[in-house]
């Protein structure tokens, strides 16, 4: 692996007198497929919102040596920067293509004047973009589905439709919020095939936030774990799911020594 793509020094969040993040501190290789897991109210997702912009911050977050500390959402996302959500976030009166050409703004070259003139600037963009898109959609099995309402697809196409949306800001790093959701065992094993061909053609690092095992275990190559906010475990899928701090936040006890017990692959 190559250097850190996404570095954490002792980050904290405070929300009144809650602290949803304590001092939590992790670096992610580039092009690695890294796991953000936890219980439930662990602070993962406040991770991703810290991250991303919606959040301040104590502490210090870099991507690729440059700071995050102040930087506006959309000044993240330009810096290469993108995420899906923990619940589908998408432009419900808008079909499936038009929810991917929505997050193509940033790349554009035709500037207002060209687009209002409609020039051949403006159509040879236009052009593009639906070519890129239409190639996401390919590649997730929506290209089908194209001109069909997002909201008439399937929970797991909703999902699929969210990432390849994120895709379409060409990040260096994509931040993924529980993209297993609602699918079946099949449809898993799809995902994760998707995710390390993600990281393979695009050369992207993926952070993944995600409760199904069958996921995190098969797809990530490193893995940190937050409890209450805070770092509780940190490691490869090997030693995470034997971990008994780790197994205690998710099974409620410590496991007995002569009973081993470990989290599903």
């Amino acid at each position: 692996m190559s250097g850190g793509a996404l570095k954490l020094e002792h980050v904290s969040k405070r929300f009144g007198g809650l602290k949803a993040v304590s001092n939590v501190t992790f670096e992610v290789p580039a092009s690695s497929i890294f796991g953000l897991i936890g219980p439930n109210g662990a602070g993962k997702t406040t991770v991703f919102n810290l991250v991303t912009g919606v959040y301040d911050f104590e502490g210090k977050i870099s991507f690729f040596d440059k700071s995050l500390s102040g930087k506006k959402a959309s000044h993240i996302a330009k810096m290469g920067i993108a995420r899906t959500f923990q619940n589908i976030r998408l432009f419900q009166s808008m079909t499936v293509i038009e929810n991917v050409l929505v997050a193509c703004e940033n790349t554009r070259r035709a500037h207002l004047g060209a687009s209002l003139m409609r020039s051949p600037l403006f159509f040879q963009d236009e052009a593009n973009m639906r070519k890129e898109a239409l190639r996401l959609l390919s590649i997730f099995k929506l290209d089908a589905m194209a001109d069909e309402v997002s909201t008439s697809l399937s929970y797991g196409n909703q999902r699929r439709l969210e990432i390849a949306r994120a895709m379409m800001l060409k990040p260096k790093l994509l931040l993924l919020d529980e993209p297993a959701a609602g699918m079946n065992y099949g449809e898993a094993e799809g995902l994760k095939d998707q995710i390390r061909w993600l990281r393979d053609e695009f050369k992207i690092t993926v952070i993944l936030v995600e409760h199904n095992m069958q996921v995190v275990m098969g797809v990530c190559e490193d893995i940190h774990v937050l409890d209450h906010g805070e770092t509780i475990a940190h490691g490869p899928p090997s030693t995470i799911r034997k971990d008994p701090k780790v197994l205690a936040a998710y099974l409620g006890e410590e496991a007995e020594e002569d009973e081993p017990v470990e989290l599903p692959a």
